[in-house]
């Protein structure tokens, strides 16, 4: 809403109105705790056909969870009418599951990703910082959802008035869609060595088959002492320690965003067993996979 109120205040006139509906008309407490006051509900909007040009589901924590056949059905008869519709962060995931998003690009925040491909194998879904496409238009979240309002506001009334809102909130250089929505290996990791880093690369790429040490030491030209080493002085620990959190870590977005069963997750990380898979889950976050399942996640920035 912001770089719609800056462009309204900027331009001296009234470009955009907008409203907040909910499923039920009630107000709704976002993850941080404020409760966002609902103007309508969405049957009410509903009532009022053409009243909307666009439409944007706000979603964090666990979208995967939110079942409301009714919300899927008002957000499937808006765009039916030729609205627009968007999806914020885990919004993008709520369009998904109303069956919104079938031959779109869209994105999501890069934490929903993983479960939206296994959920929705067929999705355009990319890694950008927003796509709009047609009709849709979908955000990361958090500043992405400022870039993205800043390209439908330069769509719309021209880059003089996008670049003055973004000045507005000091923000200097809007990012281009395409953009990585994360920081780099480098960076992330703060550290430049090339090999490690393609390594630590290779390893991303290979969650549900995983490479063993030996192959990884071979991709990076280095023998297998030479790459733990490397390991235990950059990152402060083995090669396998490493392999393992990042398995697990993918796990627990699959159980708790997908309605995947845990030997599928299992499977789907890389492990032989549901039994050995949950050992080392409990092991690393003290819940089993069971007791995770659909547990609410921590709440992303919607923007």
């Amino acid at each position: 809403m912001e770089p719609f109120r800056a462009a309204n205040d900027l331009a001296g006139t009234t470009l955009y109105q907008w409203v907040h509906v909910s499923p039920d008309g009630g107000p709704v407490r976002a993850s941080n705790g404020v409760s966002i006051l609902a103007d309508h509900g969405a049957s009410q909007s509903l009532a009022q056909p053409g009243r909307l040009d666009a439409v944007f589901v706000c979603a964090g924590g666990n979208p995967a969870a939110f079942e409301d056949p009714a919300t899927f059905a008002w957000l499937r008869a808006e765009a039916a009418r030729g609205t627009c519709i968007g999806g914020i962060s885990g919004g993008s995931y709520v369009l998904a599951r109303a069956g919104l998003l079938a031959g779109y690009r869209c994105t999501a925040h890069w934490d929903y990703i993983p479960a939206m491909a296994e959920r929705f194998p067929r999705l355009h879904l990319t890694r950008s910082l927003y796509e709009i496409d047609r009709d849709r238009c979908t955000s990361a979240g958090g500043t992405a959802a400022l870039d993205m309002m800043l390209a439908l506001i330069e769509a719309a009334q021209g880059r003089a008035l996008a670049h003055a809102v973004a000045e507005w909130f000091l923000h200097t250089r809007p990012r281009a869609a395409d953009e990585p929505q994360r920081m780099s290996l480098r960076e992330r990791y703060a550290t430049s060595h090339p090999d490690l880093l393609a390594v630590l690369d290779q390893m991303e790429r290979s969650i549900e088959a995983p490479l063993p040490r030996e192959e990884l030491a071979r991709l990076a030209g280095l023998s297998v002492r030479q790459l733990e080493r490397l390991f235990r002085s950059h990152l402060g620990r083995t090669i396998s320690a490493h392999y393992l959190g990042l398995r697990l870590d993918h796990a627990r977005r699959l159980l708790r965003q997908t309605p995947l069963s845990v030997l599928d997750t299992a499977m789907a990380c890389g492990f032989v067993s549901a039994a050995h898979f949950s050992r080392s889950y409990t092991a690393r976050f003290g819940r089993s996979p069971r007791q995770d399942r659909g547990r609410p996640t921590a709440g992303h920035p919607t923007g």
